[in-house]
């Protein structure tokens, strides 16, 4: 019987887990076993930061709003704006109302005033 050489499959998988593992630190980028562990946890932190990041940014956006409406002193909550705008049927979304506050804030008083009424 021949003898067979193992490791050419397992080699290559083993490369591959160590090339996303290249730019960790000591064990965490050497040892296989170690390698697979922090790139599980890697990839953990990534899915939840992509949730995080969306929580983020609506916050920041609600923010922004906020502060321009408190700021012109006709409506003295965020709150009360959105549901206003939700009464008149005005769908903006939050990104788009924050950008219009940030560049445009004329542009956000008359679509407060076209609320209020």
């Amino acid at each position: 019987m021949t003898r067979i050489k193992r490791g050419y499959i397992a080699r290559r998988r083993r490369t591959k887990i160590r090339l996303f593992a290249s730019s960790f630190r000591g064990a965490h980028s050497r040892l296989t076993r170690t390698i697979t562990q922090q790139r599980i946890r890697a990839l953990v932190s990534a899915h939840r930061g992509r949730g995080r990041r969306k929580r983020d940014f609506r916050r920041l956006w609600i923010t922004r709003i906020n502060a321009v409406i408190r700021e012109n002193g006709v409506l003295n909550s965020y709150n009360r704006f959105i549901h206003n705008l939700y009464k008149k049927q005005l769908l903006l979304n939050r990104k788009i109302l924050a950008q219009i506050a940030l560049l445009n804030r004329s542009c956000l008083y008359t679509i407060l005033n076209e609320v209020i009424k």
